[in-house]
């Protein structure tokens, strides 16, 4: 195990990617080595962006009613998850709540709204509210997420001022249609590509937890990294009651970790981000993943609640990380030019999150 994981360090340390065998190997490590595991993708993490984590926060600009039958999701079709349920909020609504986020930290905002896709409507709706975002905050990036895209839709969210577009991919091409019926894992392949063409950057993760395999996780992870996405979000499975997911819990805190580390492997120079899931897989060893991760989602998800602002601060002190600030590029200079558990806490808090009194 030493040396696959000194040959993975060496080769995340120059930018390379993970072959599909050392990246199943590190997913079938054994616990006596996760510590190991840490320490050799923690190198490869510190070398690409320090001991830096970018803050994003996440507003939910429309709740609930999704036409599409993603069986992970609260929002989906035929749910009975007992979520918030809303229409577009105005856009001094959400500039208000994206203020809050850049005031404890957050140097992305992530706009989200349920359903297959937007209307050129909504894309009107969406484009003011990225004005108003902008306008409010000093020019904060802004990440919109608003489901499959039309032709020419990515050139005029770009032109509203979108810096970024995303768009996971979950799981892999070959068990895509167990999860979804409604729309193809290509579907989703050709949105991230049209934000790229658009001159978005592209961000686009995974889910993991649903029952899929190690094979399925390397599947995706690859096919992120062939896709180039500049920030790969990983997200843990959310049962929430009412989905045909909910009974899955298939992940241990160990797990968790194995999964970040192959991530780094695989994607050694891209943003990796700890997100949705975070607090009910983790636990108590969040803070090791922050030697794997360089982004989190600051708060609330979409229709759950996440960890305190507070305590997401605290965290990051504690562990010897800093807070990315506005005046520092993300990405590396390379890249810029290109038995049950307990039951979920779902969101209650509306289209924002609880940040601490002073932020």
């Amino acid at each position: 195990m030493d040396d696959l994981l000194n040959a993975l360090a060496d080769k995340g340390l120059r930018g390379e990617t993970a072959t599909r065998d050392e990246a199943l190997a590190v997913l079938r490590s054994p616990d006596e080595a996760l510590l190991d595991v840490v320490a050799a993708a923690g190198k490869v993490r510190r070398r690409w962006f320090g001991r830096r984590v970018k803050l994003n926060y996440l507003v939910n600009l429309k709740s609930g009613l999704c036409p599409e039958d993603c069986s992970y999701c609260s929002q989906r079709l035929g749910s009975e998850a007992g979520i918030l349920k809303y229409s577009w909020l105005k856009a001094e609504e959400a500039a208000d709540a994206a203020e809050a986020g850049v005031k404890g930290g957050a140097k992305r905002v992530c706009v989200v709204a349920s359903g297959r896709g937007p209307s050129d409507r909504d894309v009107e709706r969406v484009s003011r509210t990225i004005e108003a975002i902008k306008e409010r905050t000093g020019g904060v990036e802004v990440c919109a997420c608003l489901g499959l895209l039309s032709p020419g839709q990515a050139e005029r969210l770009r032109a509203a001022g979108a810096d970024a577009y995303n768009h996971n991919l979950n799981t892999s091409e070959a068990t895509y249609g167990d999860i979804c019926t409604t729309h193809t894992y290509e579907d989703r392949v050709s949105t991230v590509q049209q934000a790229r063409d658009a001159g978005m950057s592209p961000c686009s993760g995974l889910i993991a937890g649903m029952g899929e395999t190690d094979e399925d996780l390397v599947d995706v992870a690859l096919a992120l990294r062939e896709l180039d996405a500049d920030s790969v979000p990983v997200n843990f499975l959310i049962p929430f009651e009412g989905t045909p997911l909910a009974g899955e819990w298939n992940l241990t805190p160990r797990r968790a970790l194995r999964i970040l580390a192959m991530v780094r492997f695989v994607c050694p120079d891209v943003e990796v981000r700890l997100a949705g899931g975070r607090e009910l897989h983790l636990r108590s060893l969040q803070p090791l993943a922050l030697h794997l991760v360089n982004s989190l989602f600051l708060g609330d998800y979409l229709t759950s609640e996440g960890q305190a602002g507070r305590a997401d601060l605290d965290m990051i002190a504690d562990a010897g990380f800093e807070v990315e600030g506005p005046g520092t590029s993300t990405l590396p200079a390379h890249r810029l030019s290109g038995e049950p558990h307990e039951r979920v806490a779902v969101r209650r808090r509306g289209t924002g999150t609880e940040l601490p009194p002073n932020a």
